[in-house]
């Protein structure tokens, strides 16, 4: 791997501001879905047998939603360790660069687009 310059070191500040705005806009998204993952109320007195399928069906889905959310903080996580280790924006499998345009599109990336295509 390359010595970083001057160049580099501002582009991964400006990447890790992007990270830390996906981390914002998670923590935003978990506050808005939680009344989504609720329990929900299985009195056939208030709800008919089809309103509480499609509520079960809602709550599954806020659930896979909030377990997508979960995976994106690991994949945050885990490009802030590899800025810290000085291995940002290199590919996790093959070690080459990574093209910017990705990393523009998905910071949290840890490969290049050929290891990704397998």
């Amino acid at each position: 791997m390359g010595e970083i310059t001057i160049v580099d070191e501002r582009r991964i500040a400006t990447y890790a501001q992007a990270l830390e705005a996906s981390l914002a806009e998670l923590d935003a998204e978990d506050a808005l879905g939680q009344t989504g993952q609720d329990v929900v109320t299985l009195d056939q007195q208030s709800v008919g047998r089809l309103s509480r399928m499609d509520a079960l069906q809602g709550q599954a889905m806020a659930k896979a939603t909030a377990a997508r959310r979960v995976a994106q903080r690991k994949r945050i996580a885990a490009a802030f360790a590899r800025i810290d280790e000085g291995e940002y924006g290199y590919c996790t499998d093959c070690g080459e660069e990574i093209a910017e345009k990705r990393l523009e599109l998905d910071p949290a990336v840890p490969t290049c687009i050929s290891c990704a295509r397998g």
